[in-house]
């Protein structure tokens, strides 16, 4: 794969929020390093990682985890292509959680040297990738509203919708179908439920003819419906054309 296709994922999401130049496009190209392929189950950080570069997720789904003293896991947001899995490790140095993948997935280095450069020669595109990290934020404060406020119906309606419109800016999916090879359990890590709950609320939201799951493979039957159930409302995810 080449590397303007790598970073394809990223441009289309820009694009949504301001004007990317020419040359804005080629520094953001020469950003990445070699692309390579990561099987699914497979941590790419693990807590108290110090990276010397931040992860660049060109397809597939990874997840933020973080464990707890007892061995149990929760896991905090889920990127898909287009995102930046540890943008932070930037400033942050040490990670105070992982990021494993969910399915096979392919990624592609930025070194922490090169991102410092980028951010001193091209300060739009400085805040535009601060942008994504102050988008994470507002993704994981919706998610604590979602489990502390909704119930678990409404939880999954939000994050599919969620899942849609993040792919649909990086022009990754059409046609409200869309690839989701996370397993129940995994599910359950995400929403705060058990697996046999989460079974039970993929049935609800099958019954009322809102979406079909079969084979990984997801369709949104009814968007509006879908929406509101979820209470889902997509400006935390700041994809309008707002010029920073």
């Amino acid at each position: 794969m080449s590397l303007s296709a790598a970073i394809a994922p990223l441009i289309e999401k820009m694009n949504r929020r301001d004007v990317i130049t020419p040359l804005e496009r080629e520094a953001l190209t020469r950003l990445l390093g070699p692309a390579r392929a990561v099987p699914a189950g497979r941590s790419l950080i693990e807590p108290g990682d110090r990276p010397h570069f931040s992860t660049f997720l060109v397809s597939g789904f990874c997840a933020r985890f973080s464990l707890t003293p007892s061995g149990g896991r929760q896991l905090t947001e889920i990127n898909v292509a287009g995102d930046f899995v540890d943008l932070h490790s930037l400033l942050m140095r040490q990670m105070d959680h992982g990021v494993l993948a969910l399915s096979d997935c392919v990624i592609a280095p930025a070194a922490h040297d090169d991102l410092r450069r980028l951010t001193e020669e091209h300060p739009h595109l400085a805040r535009l990738l601060w942008l994504e990290t102050v988008v994470d934020g507002a993704i994981h404060r919706q998610w604590l509203v979602t489990m502390g406020q909704q119930d678990a119906a409404s939880r999954l309606a939000h994050l599919l919708c969620e899942l849609y419109v993040r792919l649909e800016a990086a022009r990754r999916v059409s046609d409200f179908k869309f690839a989701l090879p996370m397993t129940q359990v995994d599910l359950g890590d995400v929403l705060g439920l058990t697996q046999v709950h989460v079974n039970r609320v993929l049935m609800e939201l099958r019954r009322q003819g809102l979406v079909e799951w079969k084979g990984g493979q997801v369709t949104i039957n009814d968007w509006t419906a879908l929406a509101q159930l979820g209470q889902f409302d997509p400006g935390y995810l700041r994809l309008q054309g707002d010029p920073v």
